[in-house]
Formats: C-alpha cells, structure tokens, sequence
C-alpha cells in the first residue's frame, strides 16, 4: 500500500489538473461575478438598493473600506464612507470624482482586474505623480510602491520560479516570457527550478477558497494575484478562460502575468492606461513589453 503522503500528493496533483482543464477548454465563460454593479448604476448617498452590501465587498477586497468599526458594513446603505471610498476610485482611475456610481464607473468596475488591493494599510499611492529626470528630459511618472516598499534585498537579484507538478506547457511557456521580459528591462535574472517547495517564486492555478486569504471568484473577476517581496507566491484563478496570445472572450497568460511579476518585485498598481501595472485587462487584449513607467518604477524602487 502506498504511503499516506503519496495519496495525499496524488489527490491534491489530481485536484489541480481538473481545475486546469478550463486552460485547456474552449467552453464560453459564465457571466461575471461583478455582474451586480450593473444594477447600482446611479446610486449615491442616502440610496438603499439591494447590492450596495455587494460593492461595499467589492471595495473592501481592494483596499477603498475598512471594515473596523464600520457600522454599516453588512447592510444596503449607501452611506458617507461608501461615498469618500467611490470618489477615492474615481480619482485613483481618472473618473470625475462625483461618489455617484455613473456609467462610466460602474464600466470600470465590471473590468476584470488583479487580485491585489489598489489600497494598502490606507494609502493610495496610484494618484501620487513623480517627477523622472532623464538627461535633460523631465516626465511625471504614476507608478507606486506599497507601505514600506517591500523589495527583494540588493543581493539577491537571481530568483528562481517554479511550477506546482501538473501545470500545462502551454501555460509554462508563455509565463517564463514573461520573466524574460522583465529580465531584460532589470538588473534581475530569472531561472526556471525543478523543485517547487524551494523555489523563490511558486506558481500555480487554483479556484475559489486556496488558503491564502485572496479567494478567487470565478470566471471575468479577479484574473490572478502575487504577493510582494519577499513572499513569492503567484495564483492564476485556474476557472478563467486563458489563452496564449490574442483570443476572443480569453485572457492571455502572459500578459497577466507580466502585470503580476511587477508585485513580486514590489511594484503597485499604476493609474498609467497601457502600463503593465494597471490593475485592469479586457479579454482578448496582448501586453507584451513594459511601459516606461514600469520600468522607471523598477528601477526607482531598486537604486539601479
């Protein structure tokens, strides 16, 4: 009989490839799960509509509420709080910052985007402008570090990625791309490893609830996520219709995960449109370099 480990270890690698087989599929994706802001458009404050609980999750995940001492937090209230936290979005995504959920914002709330929080510990840095010298030229740049600006330490500028056993070729492919690219634009080198559990990056798939914190909602929400420096670990939600290169109604893996490498290294989310570290992607879109401002951002957060 075989040991209690292997069983384990088969169960979980078998659990992981039945949730990859929707990479491997060309099935039409269910309806989004941020199909409910649909229905808010035009709330302001002093509205009680059935869903309002639903955005003020929604904001909550990425960082525009505090739940501590939030009175209103499991009702339809659309209260003050709710108001400053919309107008806080609207700014941090160029909106006319209004608190009234508009067409506009509710369009760009219904994006699928990054897992990662816009906001950390209270501050948003995607509005912060910077001013980049190069030579004689001076530009504003709009990319962001989070609190503390984690980053791997200066001697440390070879890491290794792995994947969890079972992950598609295809899949695998089209990530290690990505490193590549960043590689070229950084003082950083990337190698793929053999041995997962030692690697400094893990990379995997999962669905739903994966015991980390960031549950994955499902097919058109959030797309994937990472953890900054020096953490490492790197989820794509396995239910998403992927792709490699441009697919109608697919996102392409290597874009998402250029914009999710940028967190590993210790970038934020930027306000740039067609920057890599935008929060947000449509289906069917490729990104397959680094927008100046990422790269600035890389090399302001490294000395380099």
């Amino acid at each position: 009989m075989a040991p209690k480990s292997d069983i384990s270890l088969f169960k979980v690698t078998l659990l992981l490839l039945l949730a990859l087989f929707s990479f491997l599929s060309n099935a039409t994706a269910n309806s989004s799960p941020f199909e409910f802001l649909e229905h808010l458009k035009g709330c302001q404050q002093g509205d009680k509509v059935k869903g309002i609980n639903d955005l003020k999750k929604y904001l909550h995940n990425f960082g525009y509420l505090n739940y501590k001492n939030y009175i209103h937090s499991d009702d339809d209230d659309f209260d003050e709080l709710l108001e400053e936290a919309v107008k806080t979005y609207q700014l941090n995504f160029h909106l006319k910052s209004t608190g009234t959920l508009d067409d506009k914002t509710i369009s760009q709330m219904m994006m699928p985007r990054c897992g990662v929080p816009d906001i950390v510990n209270g501050t948003t840095s995607m509005r912060s402008t910077q001013k980049h010298r190069h030579g004689s030229i001076h530009t504003t740049v709009h990319y962001s570090f989070p609190n503390g600006k984690p980053k791997w330490p200066s001697s440390k500028y070879h890491l290794s990625y792995a994947f969890f056993p079972g992950t598609p070729s295809q899949a695998t492919g089209a990530i290690a791309q990505a490193f590549a690219t960043w590689a070229r634009s950084t003082h950083f080198k990337f190698s793929q490893a053999q041995n997962y559990q030692n690697a400094d990056v893990k990379i995997s798939f999962h669905r739903g609830n994966h015991g980390d914190g960031r549950n994955f909602d499902g097919p058109g929400g959030v797309l994937a996520h990472a953890f900054y420096p020096t953490d490492g670990r790197f989820h794509f939600d396995a239910a998403e219709n992927w792709s490699v290169g441009a697919k109608p109604g697919a996102y392409d893996l290597e874009s998402v995960a250029l914009h999710e490498i940028g967190h590993l290294l210790g970038l934020g989310h930027s306000s740039v449109k067609g920057a890599i570290m935008s929060a947000t992607i449509s289906p069917g879109v490729t990104l397959k370099s680094l927008h100046g401002d990422d790269i600035q951002g890389i090399k302001a957060l490294y000395n380099v």
